[in-house]
């Protein structure tokens, strides 16, 4: 294939899965073979949705060297031993898709696939063992899971998948089958341990939620509307959706202007008072994160997205808008220095240096919580280790922080 071509091609599909929302961000990769010796990839650490062809880099399949200035994916490895191994690949997908994030926490294969989707991505998808993201180990648990099945898909444990196929076209249908594939054998699952009929991820949802609140233990904490909020300056601003913001005072707590001060703006004030480094916060109440915060306990990394932008442990405390100032404290001291806090029952408040920053981390924080809830079903599903998680903490932040200052 032309290489100017296959750069177009992969810029094509970056965007096209970004609107099917199957990669987010600047995460996942993409890649078309050229011929036997080289394929073409997508850049390390830059949006899909700014690409040109300069930005996609062309890699010697052999040993993966490149020219140029711009670093490939640091996943090219990956790309390579795909395309050595099936000569009838012609281009590949990593993603980290939701649906194949929850089964990659379970390091099982999925077998016994039919109708339609067996014809597209085949009888079984492969579990590769986990390895950390960018090492050699990673790589291995690919080559290893490849060689021992047909599929057209591989999901990495504790870290998404990788879907091939003959074209670009082929390669996107793989990766919704995945998918689909995926979400039945969660939904099956649930089937199976509550002896229901649940037919999409929301019974799975309900039923992990059911069984929540049916421990002797539980105690509900009072709900309360989610407020986002902005650091400008010596204020902040705070408001509910579709609501007038209301401006307070960072240093005294006092109302300076705007709308209504909502209930909950004391524990955007303690964690603002607290940390100099955050000025955005995101408070989301999406599902499955609600459904982990009724838990009440703290959430451990089952994927290592989650240990990067979130942190290797979150924790969970309790905000009584009756009682905000006292509660408030306790939400900032557990949030410490990570960027993430589960309120009981109410989701989580996601924090970081800008919108931008918020918002990826609140991505992050909603797969993590849907990967969590279908780990529920199962008796054994271990998080990373403690050191994996921390490493993976502070490389990412180091990475991050030189990338943010350039």
């Amino acid at each position: 294939m032309d290489i100017l071509e296959a750069k177009q091609i992969v810029i094509k599909a970056g965007h096209e899965l970004l609107e099917a929302g199957l990669i987010v961000r600047t995460w996942g990769n993409i890649s078309c073979r050229i011929n036997e010796k080289q394929f073409v990839i997508t850049p390390s650490g830059m949006a899909y949705d700014t690409l040109t062809p300069d930005d996609i880099v062309l890699v010697n399949i052999a040993d993966l060297s490149y020219e140029g200035d711009v670093k490939p994916s640091s996943e090219k490895g990956i790309h390579a031993s795909c395309y050595e191994l099936r000569p009838d690949v012609n281009f590949v997908i990593h993603t980290h898709q939701k649906n194949a994030s929850i089964v990659s926490t379970l390091g099982l294969d999925i077998n016994n696939i039919t109708g339609a989707d067996a014809e597209i991505i085949g009888t079984d998808v492969p579990c590769a063992s986990y390895g950390l993201p960018g090492q050699p180990k990673l790589r291995q648990g690919v080559i290893g899971a490849i060689t021992r099945s047909t599929s057209k898909a591989a999901i990495m444990k504790h870290h998404g998948a990788v879907c091939m196929g003959e074209s670009y076209e082929d390669a996107f249908a793989v990766a919704n089958a995945l998918e689909r594939v995926c979400e039945k054998f969660i939904v099956e699952r649930c089937c199976e341990v509550s002896g229901k009929a649940v037919d999409t991820f929301t019974g799975v949802v309900d039923y992990i939620t059911d069984v929540f609140k049916s421990d002797g233990k539980y105690k509900a904490a009072k709900e309360f509307a989610p407020c986002d909020s902005e650091r400008k300056g010596d204020c902040f601003f705070v408001s509910e959706e579709n609501k007038t913001a209301a401006i307070i005072d960072t240093k005294s707590g006092a109302w300076v202007g705007g709308g209504d001060i909502p209930e909950s703006a004391d524990m955007h004030w303690a964690i603002y008072k607290k940390r100099a480094d955050v000025n955005y916060i995101r408070h989301t109440k999406n599902e499955s994160v609600v459904a982990m915060s009724r838990k009440g306990k703290k959430m451990k990394p089952l994927l290592d997205d989650f240990a990067q932008l979130c942190g290797p442990v979150i924790k969970c405390a309790v905000f009584d808008p009756s009682s905000t100032l006292k509660t408030s404290k306790k939400v900032a001291k557990a949030l410490g220095n990570k960027n993430a806090v589960l309120v009981k029952d109410n989701g989580a408040v996601c924090v970081a240096g800008n919108q931008y920053d918020a918002e990826a981390v609140e991505l992050v924080m909603e797969k993590a919580a849907k990967t969590a809830v279908g780990a529920e079903l199962y008796a054994e599903v271990k998080p990373l280790s403690a050191l994996d998680s921390n490493l993976m903490r502070i490389i990412y932040k180091l990475k991050y922080s030189k990338k943010a200052g350039k």
